[in-house]
């Protein structure tokens, strides 16, 4: 049988096509009419007012981060449960990341110790000088209580929707909560370019200022000049064309991967030790990936044994992203929480989520899953 991957690319509208009008038009670096409109397609999607098509979502997380002056010796907020290219970005800019634990309700960053980090930096005088929130797989952060304990104390916001774009949460698009916010076309994400990114933000300052910096920072004048160091973070026109004809289906997909989780929902759920990541009151997740918790002592395997046995099959799934406070390179930096992203991280698994699955793919997955069980 085929080998079925945890969230591989779906290409399922006119991406040939319009891959095929870059090519033939010459315009096959960086710049040209197809990144233009991928970036004016996104804004009208999200209902922000700018965009700069960039070469990774980490590339707009650095870029962002050096547009709010972040730098050694600051102090910058990161949720625990992310991939490391959100802490990544705080140490390109040789800054502090200071990570804050999940909650049980979104598994996102948890708004009372957000407000406890915040409220003792305060009296220490030492407030940070920008946070980093991360949507995770596919739901927006608690931004109704995360946002104003922000404001109460005057950090910036940067807004990693890396793997959220889709959401909604307060009748708003992931993207629309920062000051900036950062999506990622990676192989794996609900639409992708193969690789890529986007800033977003309804600050044009910001936008014209990445636009400059991710072009090596190039004077506008006929010769080559630079008075800032400058990155080469743009992305290309073909892989532009690709991501139009991605987003074209993206509430699309969106719909078949809440399917898929409805799915995986009805067929176990009420299994012995199994819990789903919840979805947010008031939000919209696009399951990107659809996460579950298990209890070995009630389900009779581990998640590892579950994964192992998928494997066996030719099933890709994939532990929860292991919490930055516990990886080597991040453990000697600040934290605060009580172990829930760890707790999360030691117990979770994700199921094979590709808006591509079909039926019979899924009754595979769902059968083979039931057989670890050994309550």
């Amino acid at each position: 049988m085929n080998r079925i991957y945890l969230s591989p690319p779906h290409l399922d509208g006119q991406e040939k096509q319009l891959l095929v009008d870059a090519f033939d038009s010459n315009w096959i670096t960086t710049l040209g009419p197809h990144v233009q409109a991928f970036e004016k397609e996104m804004c009208e999607y999200l209902g922000v007012g700018y965009a700069v098509a960039l070469s990774s979502g980490t590339a707009a997380l650095h870029l962002a981060l050096t547009m709010l002056g972040i730098k050694q010796g600051d102090d910058v907020i990161c949720s625990d449960l992310t991939f490391a290219a959100t802490a990544n970005a705080i140490r390109y800019c040789s800054a502090t990341p200071v990570f804050i634990d999940s909650d049980r309700t979104s598994w996102n960053m948890d708004p009372e110790l957000l407000e406890e980090e915040l409220a003792d930096r305060a009296r220490k005088g030492n407030l940070p000088k920008a946070a980093i929130i991360v949507d995770l797989y596919g739901q927006i952060a608690d931004y109704n209580r995360i946002l104003p304990v922000l404001a109460k104390y005057g950090i910036q916001m940067i807004e990693d929707a890396a793997e959220a774009l889709g959401a909604k949460y307060a009748g708003k698009s992931a993207g629309k909560f920062g000051q900036m916010a950062v999506l990622s076309f990676n192989g794996n994400k609900i639409i992708t370019t193969s690789g890529g990114g986007m800033l977003v933000s309804d600050n044009p300052d910001f936008v014209t200022q990445a636009r400059y910096l991710a072009t090596q920072a190039r004077e506008p004048v006929p010769h080559y000049e630079h008075k800032s160091v400058g990155y080469n973070y743009r992305l290309s026109n073909l892989l532009a064309a690709v991501g139009r004809g991605q987003l074209q289906n993206l509430t699309k997909k969106v719909d078949r991967r809440r399917e898929i989780n409805a799915y995986y929902r009805q067929h176990l759920e009420n299994l012995p030790g199994i819990k789903f990541m919840p979805e947010i009151p008031n939000g919209r997740s696009t399951f990107w990936l659809t996460c579950i918790t298990i209890d070995p002592a009630s389900f009779g395997s581990t998640n590892e044994d579950i994964r192992l046995l998928f494997e066996k099959h030719d099933i890709e799934s994939r532990h929860l992203w292991k919490p930055m406070h516990l990886q080597p390179v991040f453990r000697n930096f600040p934290f605060r929480g009580a172990g829930v992203s760890a707790k999360f991280f030691e117990s979770g698994l994700c199921l094979p989520s590709g808006s591509a699955l079909t039926e019979s793919d899924l009754e595979r997955i769902v059968g083979i899953f039931k057989s670890a069980m050994k309550a």
